[in-house]
């Protein structure tokens, strides 16, 4: 994580410390068309839902994958072959606000 503003500090700005070595993810597919896309985002979930079952905290690291010449690189790096779709920084952090939720009696109509 990069903190723009260098060295000094900045007045009302909180300060908190980061992980030397954050555990990184890559999410690829052999091919780079849209079904392949969709088939990664169902794979994503199947990692999310489960690591934050088990409290692992994420996000997304997607600028790089904007860019042909530096989404290269993260090919697989003996043969070259597979198109990365996402880079998810896995790990354990603060405990977040929740979101609120809208009482279920408010979204669903249950009938026998």
């Amino acid at each position: 994580m990069r903190d723009f503003a260098g060295h000094r500090p900045v007045e009302g700005r909180r300060a908190t410390a980061f992980e030397r070595s954050p555990h990184l993810a890559l999410l690829s597919t052999a091919r780079d068309r849209p079904e392949d896309r969709l088939r990664a985002g169902q794979a994503m979930e199947r990692v999310l839902l489960p690591a934050t079952r088990e409290g692992l905290s994420s996000s997304f690291v997607t600028q790089a994958l904007e860019w042909p010449d530096l989404r290269r690189p993260l090919r697989e790096p003996i043969s070259g072959t597979g198109h990365v779709q996402m880079v998810l920084r896995l790990g354990y952090g603060p405990k977040g606000p929740s979101t609120p939720r809208r009482p279920v009696q408010e979204i669903l109509d249950i009938q026998p």
